[in-house]
């Protein structure tokens, strides 16, 4: 995000673009104001539980972290931004295609979220997560703008594969991470089938040995797609 970034999404309304952000989409409701999200991220920071003295002296709040690297990005810092987070924090970050997030909605643990009040983005995450570690935002979770049924499939179960939930909620909704996850991946052999048109969507198939497993995908390439669903059949 350059820095005229910030400005530009609360004046134009627009989806944002810069040399980092891939993709475009449609406009959204208000963004955040720095101002108001600050307030937020002051009130509502959470400092780690049963943290000594001199610990919590050492090493700042995780939302005091978050909060550093968020104002940053507004601004367009990518100095600033990199004094709180890795390289590759900061990159995932400022490649946020969408609005800012107009609310802090706190920390568990060292997972500290920005969430939208106001626009519906993709995904169940809703706006930004960024994991924080002592002093430093090691890594950044967004929501994501995929503009195929078939990206949008293959990042959910690539996320599966990982065993990271926050990387499948970028795309697809709670309910579907909640499901999916149920079971870890392995122990079968899985081919993707592609993508074909179903009512009000697309579905999207993983084949396995004595069955599949759909994946229905709504959305648009303008919008975005997300896995809003998922079900099996057995041969």
């Amino acid at each position: 995000m350059r820095g005229s970034k910030a400005a530009a999404l609360a004046v134009a309304g627009v989806l944002a673009s810069s040399a980092g952000a891939a993709g475009t989409g449609t406009a959204y409701a208000s963004a955040a104001s720095p101002a108001g999200v600050t307030a937020g991220v002051t009130a509502g920071a959470a400092s780690p539980e049963g943290a000594g003295a001199a610990t919590a002296t050492a090493a700042r709040a995780p939302g005091k972290v978050a909060n550093r690297l968020f104002r940053a990005w507004l601004r367009g810092d990518r100095k600033a931004a990199a004094a709180v987070a890795t390289p590759a924090a900061v990159k995932t970050l400022f490649a946020y295609v969408y609005r800012a997030p107009d609310e802090f909605a706190g920390c568990a643990g060292g997972a500290c979220r920005f969430v939208h009040t106001s626009v519906r983005v993709p995904g169940g995450l809703n706006g930004i997560l960024m994991i924080v570690s002592g002093n430093t935002v090691t890594k950044v979770y967004e929501s994501r703008h995929l503009t195929t049924g078939d990206k949008a499939a293959k990042h959910l179960f690539a996320a599966w594969k990982a065993g990271d939930r926050h990387r499948g909620l970028e795309i697809a909704t709670a309910g579907v991470v909640k499901k999916l996850f149920r079971t870890r991946f392995g122990g079968v052999g899985y081919f993707y089938q592609g993508c074909t048109p179903e009512g009000g969507g697309k579905v999207c198939a993983y084949s396995y040995e004595g069955g599949a497993m759909l994946m229905h995908v709504r959305g648009g390439r303008t919008r975005g797609y997300e896995v809003r669903s998922l079900s099996y059949i057995a041969d």
